[in-house]
């Protein structure tokens, strides 16, 4: 039996519970889940590249043990078919919150059908008690002195506390 190859691409800025729900049920789907982290040349992340990696692989073991070693980190800055493409990913995961990111996502996977009609998008819907996490809140209210632990792994809030030091 050929292994299933998952690729589930996003800016990772900070990795989030929303983030780590959606590797969960990758790996219900794929053996190995890419999480490729989108390099934007245009864009000044919050986290370096290597701290994204390492946040994500040092929450990915806590939560999920040795399946966590199922999750690999990658980077990509051009077409996210093209990131599938080079990890032999079949499948690329999509995390929907709500009927907004459906609408987007619907309309991404049939871009990207149009492109690449081998791979197959896969829709994974967020627990309830994670819909409404953006990575873009988190860094909002971690800016601002608030309490992000509820949002995200703790190695990560130990990360965002120490950026947001005054």
């Amino acid at each position: 039996m050929t292994e299933r190859i998952a690729l589930y691409a996003g800016s990772f800025d900070p990795l989030t519970n929303g983030h780590l729900d959606v590797l969960k049920a990758s790996l219900a789907v794929a053996d190995i889940v890419y999480a490729a982290i989108g390099i934007h040349p245009g864009k000044q992340p919050l986290f370096s590249f290597e701290e994204r990696v390492k946040l994500i692989e040092t929450a990915t073991k806590a939560e999920f043990g040795s399946d966590g070693a199922r999750i690999k980190v990658v980077a990509f800055d051009g077409l996210v078919i093209d990131a599938a493409r080079k990890q032999g990913a079949s499948i690329m995961i999509r995390g929907l919150r709500d009927g907004t990111d459906l609408d987007y996502e619907m309309q991404m996977a049939g871009m990207n059908e149009t492109m690449a009609p081998e791979l197959q998008t896969v829709f994974l819907p967020a627990s309830p008690s994670v819909r409404t996490i953006t990575a873009t809140l988190v860094r909002q209210i971690a800016s601002m002195g608030g309490d992000i632990r509820p949002f995200v792994p703790a190695a990560v809030a130990g990360a965002l506390t120490a950026k947001f030091k005054k």
